[in-house]
């Protein structure tokens, strides 16, 4: 992905050279009550394919990214000019009226980068609103589809093995499911604790996040096999399942806090018996059975493809190969109770 982000820089930078002014980002859209059609109706890009952000408009990366099937993702963020985000509150980015993430997915298709769908997250004066747009064939817009989609997609997964997959786009009520807390719409993947060394430094050196905001301690990127085990496997359960396993998310009942900051072992899993027994236990007795991944509830939700036991419950219809194994080795390693 980084070789991908690489070559849009590259871009980026002989199209700043050589393009004529372009319109701004239109501020009235992102603010008006309606759901624009059209992803181009924003301004967000400068050419109709979705690569060339405009003014104002900054590509950023984080160290632990959400697995959605392998696509590679491209984030970006768009304040309104003289306004600065503040993290707060477990590392959240808060941020002013009139922001917007813009998150694209992707493949490489047959030799081609290509982009299945760009999601918009909104912040308008009563809220935040979260919709999904999907490209046309010719990669010349995208257009909104409130109840979602499916695409059929065929693409190597990094062991090089071909995949097929029915490619699921939340509709605009799924979109609640993660980025729901205490019942609101927010942004859940952008906490300062997240953002890479060269994000932040962009960020900060743009005047687009609160100077102190930056003295935060990050997480590490959970594939860096340099890391330490444990970092690594609570900053994977941090991105992929803490955004509903917290206590104000959608799975506050289940007693399962997966935040990087919980610091109670129970609350993590570790011994924890689930509140309610059920097909989704696998007949287990523990979310976490210290040095036995293969007796974890989690473990059994987490390397499950059936509707009502895989977890997380959307926006995958693979195992992740590489975050199970992580996983499993964490459980694997801890001390039998």
């Amino acid at each position: 992905m980084r070789t991908m982000l690489a070559a849009i820089v590259v871009c980026l930078v002989g199209f700043a050279v050589s393009a004529a002014p372009t319109r701004p980002v239109a501020d009235a859209v992102i603010l008006a009550d309606g759901m624009p059609k059209k992803l181009s109706e924003y301004g967000f890009f400068t050419d109709a394919s979705g690569w060339k952000p405009n003014q104002g408009v900054e590509l950023y990366e984080l160290n632990s990214a959400l697995f959605t099937d392998y696509a590679e993702k491209y984030r970006y963020i768009y304040l309104p000019a003289g306004q600065k985000a503040v993290g707060k509150d477990e590392g959240m980015m808060q941020f002013p009226v009139g922001s917007a993430l813009i998150k694209s997915f992707g493949y490489k298709i047959d030799g081609e980068d290509r982009l299945l769908e760009t999601r918009v997250l909104l912040h308008r004066t009563d809220g935040w609103i979260a919709l999904p747009y999907v490209w046309n064939a010719e990669q010349t817009e995208a257009t909104l589809k409130v109840a979602g989609t499916r695409i059929p997609v065929r693409f190597a997964d990094p062991s090089g093995n071909e995949r097929d997959i029915s490619y699921a786009v939340p509709n605009k009520n799924q979109c609640k499911e993660c980025h729901a807390l205490s019942g609101q719409v927010v942004p859940i993947g952008p906490k300062v604790r997240n953002l890479s060394h060269d994000s932040l430094d962009m960020l900060l050196s743009n005047e687009m996040l609160d100077q102190a905001s930056g003295d935060q301690p990050s997480i590490p990127d959970y594939a860096d096999a340099a890391m330490p085990l444990k970092s690594r496997a609570r900053a994977y359960l941090d991105i992929n399942c803490a955004h509903c396993h917290n206590r104000e998310g959608s799975a506050s009942n289940s007693g399962l806090f997966l935040t990087w900051e919980e610091q109670s072992a129970v609350h993590l899993g570790v011994g924890k018996r689930p509140v309610a027994a059920g097909r989704g236990s696998g007949g287990f007795e523990f979310a976490i059975a210290p040095g036995q991944p293969d007796q974890s509830i989690m473990m059994y939700r987490l390397t499950s493809l059936e509707p009502g036991i895989a977890m997380p419950e959307v926006g995958r219809s693979l195992v992740h190969k590489e975050g199970a194994a992580l996983l499993s080795e964490w459980i694997a390693e801890m001390e039998k109770e």
